[in-house]
């Protein structure tokens, strides 16, 4: 995780959204090299390298590897 930032807007809050349910999402903080979870899930998909997600503040989405 090279840039940890959105490539639009200079965010460094995502999310992700579940596969088994599109309209839940899991927000994360990209800093440091690593992604912290905004809250406590028990069960959160795993956040991988080729991962979709979604901006928080504008449209942006793609994979966690096009940050890079």
């Amino acid at each position: 995780m090279a840039k940890e930032k959105c490539p639009i807007c200079g965010s460094q809050v995502f999310y992700l959204k579940d596969p088994e349910d599109e309209y839940e999402i899991y927000e994360f903080e990209l800093k440091e090299g690593s992604a912290r979870f905004l809250e406590e899930q028990d069960e959160c998909p795993p956040l991988q390298q080729d991962s979709h997600i979604y901006c928080n503040r504008c449209i942006w989405h793609g994979k966690l590897q096009n940050l890079g």
